[in-house]
Order: C-alpha cells, then sequence, then structure tokens
C-alpha cells in the first residue's frame, strides 16, 4: 500500500522534479491524492483504482491509474481546462498465478512511452516514441 504523502520522487514532472502529493480520500477499491501545492480552484489529481469481473478462470481486474491537471487556457486565459492521463492494466488474475506476463507488458509501454528506442534513459520530458505520438497525435 502507498503511504499518505507521496513526497520521495513517487512522481516527476517534464523537467524531472519531484511533484508531491498527500491522499485525500480512499475506499474499498479507490484512493485519491491531491498534489500538496495545488491551488484550490485548479485541482491536480491522481487516483488509483481497481475493479473486477467474473469469476474463476473468467475472473479480470482492471487496475487504472490516473492524473487530472485543471489549468487556465491559454488561448483566452480564463477558462479552466483539464488535461488528464490515464494507464489501465487489464490482468485474467483468475488465469494466471504470477504477475509476470503483466509486468511484462507494463515494462514494454512504459519502455514506449518514456525512451527513444536506442537509448536506455528514463526521459521524463515526453520525447519518447509512445509519448511524442500521444502529445501530435502520430501514428
Amino acid at each position: 500500500m502507498l503511504s499518505n504523502t507521496l513526497n520521495t520522487n513517487e512522481i516527476k514532472n517534464a523537467a524531472g522534479v519531484e511533484v508531491e502529493f498527500n491522499s485525500l480520500s480512499i475506499d474499498k477499491r479507490t484512493r485519491v491524492f491531491a498534489q500538496v501545492s495545488e491551488v484550490p480552484s485548479l485541482p491536480h489529481r491522481l487516483t488509483i483504482s481497481h475493479d473486477e469481473k467474473g469469476k474463476g478462470n473468467k475472473l479480470v481486474r482492471r487496475s487504472m491509474i490516473k492524473i487530472e491537471k485543471t489549468s487556465i487556457s491559454t488561448v483566452d486565459s480564463i477558462t479552466p481546462v483539464v488535461c488528464s492521463a490515464y494507464i489501465v492494466l487489464s490482468t485474467p488474475s483468475g488465469a494466471i498465478n504470477s504477475t509476470a506476463e503483466p509486468a511484462a507488458v507494463l515494462a514494454e509501454l512504459m519502455s514506449f512511452l518514456a525512451t527513444t528506442g536506442a537509448g536506455t534513459t528514463v526521459l521524463f520530458d515526453c520525447s519518447g516514441h509512445g509519448a511524442n505520438a500521444l502529445l501530435t497525435g502520430g501514428l
């Protein structure tokens, strides 16, 4: 389980600088964190949630991590706008006995988002091939 305060480099921005979050709410399957220094009218949230469907060998768990940040439009300097990014991991937990395969596909996705292929450095600036495709609408 995560601590109530994420303040030891668990989350970094595009410049590689730590962004701190405190736990805001928690229930059985969802936990929400708020950025420590957020402006009340401009929420910056991290949400972790899990959902299970099916039974026996058909049991599937869908786990999601989402970050949403409200900011002011750079077009009119008035309108609040929300940018969000999330990842969902679907695990056939009723049909596998380890996390090896889900970890393998997650590692591949993380690598595609945060590297340029030949490099082994994690790129927080979103210049990895996958991140660039998301940002520019590229294929």
